[in-house]
């Protein structure tokens, strides 16, 4: 027996976190009584689990890494009819979702997923997975603008975590500047925020790495499988940074 958010995040419907929405929400059914408390048990065997009126299934697990392009959207859906995500994946039949987010007018690395334990162990706060980015702004922000971004910068929700930041490249005519910053944390826009706080917007934004995986070699709009090294190297990196956290 296990809880209830930890299987319908084990079939594919979501991660952990948002499965235990659908439960609060009353939109999940076992035994054709409707559950909104968190906590209860079930046996994915033997009980009959319904979400939104569709009976849920265990899926074979797959995990993809997805250089998505600017101007996509990262979700499974959206009522606008703009592009998503899974637009892309046209051969993988599982449903399948992503592991975080990146912005609109963000590309790079994505990972998608339908283990719900995998999302959430990269997703939580506490687990603090790296995250790099390559940042293109106008002209050449001075090295001490870069120096507060690496100690933390105030944001309207709160101080930053400490930021490794370096220049990537700089244009011969010193119009633009790419700048690699990597994140411990997930705040919505982040990246982008902490630049506007230094006075030097982002025009153009790209993740490059997620934890150990680095995009080099899936071109944009393609995907690729994650081996098996390279999901325990993930799951191994985010439990390694947490109990570096917790003084272990």
């Amino acid at each position: 027996m296990e809880r209830l958010q930890k299987v319908l995040a084990e079939a594919g419907v979501a991660s952990r976190r948002k499965c235990e929405e659908l439960i609060t929400a009353g939109r999940v059914m076992v035994n054709g009584e409707v559950i909104t408390t968190l906590g209860v048990k079930v046996s994915a065997n033997q009980d009959v689990i319904h979400v939104d009126g569709r009976a849920i299934r265990q899926q074979k697990k797959v995990y993809v890494l997805f250089h998505k392009p600017k101007g996509v959207i990262t979700s499974a859906s959206d009522p606008g009819g703009r592009k998503i995500v899974t637009d892309f994946l046209h051969d993988i039949s599982e449903r399948i979702y992503p592991v975080g987010r990146l912005d609109y007018d963000t590309e790079g690395l994505l990972l998608l997923t339908n283990d719900g334990e995998f999302a959430n162990l990269l997703t939580h706060p506490k687990h603090h997975v790296p995250r790099t980015y390559h940042a293109t702004v106008k002209g050449v922000p001075h090295g001490s603008l870069l120096d507060k971004l690496r100690s933390g910068i105030e944001l309207d929700d709160g101080m930053t975590a400490p930021a490794e930041v370096d220049y990537h490249d700089i244009s011969p005519d010193n119009k633009e500047t790419i700048v690699s910053i990597t994140i411990y944390e997930g705040r919505n826009r982040q990246v982008r925020r902490m630049f506007d706080a230094i006075q030097f917007p982002v025009i153009r934004l790209r993740r490059v790495m997620f934890g150990p995986l680095a995009l080099t070699g899936v071109g944009r709009g393609r995907y690729r499988h994650l081996t098996t090294q390279e999901i325990k190297e993930l799951t191994d990196n985010a439990l390694k940074t947490h109990n570096i956290q917790k003084g272990k």
